[in-house]
């Protein structure tokens, strides 16, 4: 670990986390090739943990205002429930958002059940690579899908559990959650533009939860190398300040419907990969 592989990991973490090229595949194929003397020791872990909050930091700040709106309805919402206060007409579009995140959310805990398979596929360097040759197609296929018109105003939690449950799916590494889910929207009638923003609001909880799973897997292991924590904090503010820029151009991106340019790049990566592992096994 030096802070050039540390600068390097926080800007492959802010782009892909947002772009639709997966930060999971990208992440684990760059250590096995560039970084494979390296042990998955909990130091590791624990910087995986800090990039992740770095980019998850980067969506609430884009967000901010959605964000901050959300967290005010659920507190409204809980006292409303408490006190049993009725309402009146339709909700808030951020008390309905927070009822989307929830339900989208849930599909992941089943997750939690095949978590061991799920770190195993982490270390096959060839789940990978389909995976990300997986989601080129995917990808290909988004552009052509009728533009929708649904916002958090008419979206319905039936559209939120389906775009729920293809997260769950995109846990897999190679898979990327960000345009496996905006793609899963657009499929439900979303507007492009909701698409990308529900995915990214639904990302919080989700990517919260790993995060405090991981803190508590790195916690049992107890080991930590202070010395490297300057270079893991450096990694995490590269992540952070890379993936706002990153959402910016998703946003540019989905409006103009050019999501399948990034199809051919994960064909690409996921064939290469898939040659080159065969290759250094022999």
């Amino acid at each position: 670990m030096n802070y050039l592989y540390s600068i390097a990991m926080g800007i492959l973490q802010g782009v892909t986390e947002f772009l639709p090229v997966s930060s999971s595949g990208h992440l684990t194929l760059f250590q096995y090739f560039f970084s494979p003397d390296q042990s998955a020791g909990e130091t590791d872990m624990l910087f995986t943990i800090l990039l992740h909050f770095g980019t998850l930091l980067s969506v609430c700040i884009y967000y901010w205002r959605d964000v901050v709106g959300m967290i005010r309805e659920f507190f409204l919402g809980v006292r409303d429930l408490c006190f049993r206060r009725g309402q009146t007409g339709r909700p808030p579009e951020a008390r309905r958002l927070v009822l989307m995140v929830i339900v989208a959310t849930l599909p992941l805990f089943l997750v939690l059940l095949v978590k061991k398979v799920l770190d195993a596929a982490f270390n096959n360097v060839t789940f990978v690579s389909l995976a990300l040759i997986v989601t080129g197609f995917l990808l290909f296929f988004s552009d052509r899908m009728a533009r929708g018109h649904k916002t958090a105003r008419t979206a319905t939690m039936k559209d939120a559990l389906v775009v729920g449950c293809v997260q769950a799916v995109a846990t897999l590494p190679g898979l990327s959650r960000a345009g496996s889910t905006i793609s899963a929207g657009m499929l439900c009638g979303f507007d492009r533009s909701f698409a990308v923003r529900f995915s990214f609001l639904m990302s919080l909880p989700a990517v919260l939860g790993a995060n405090i799973l991981e803190i508590a897997d790195a916690a049992q292991a107890g080991a930590f190398d202070a010395t490297l924590l300057p270079m893991y904090l450096l990694g995490m503010v590269v992540a952070g300040v890379v993936g706002y820029f990153a959402i910016r151009l998703v946003n540019l991106l989905a409006d103009k419907g050019k999501f399948g340019s990034f199809a051919y790049y994960c064909w690409a990566v996921g064939l290469i990969s898939l040659v080159a592992g065969i290759l250094l096994r022999k």
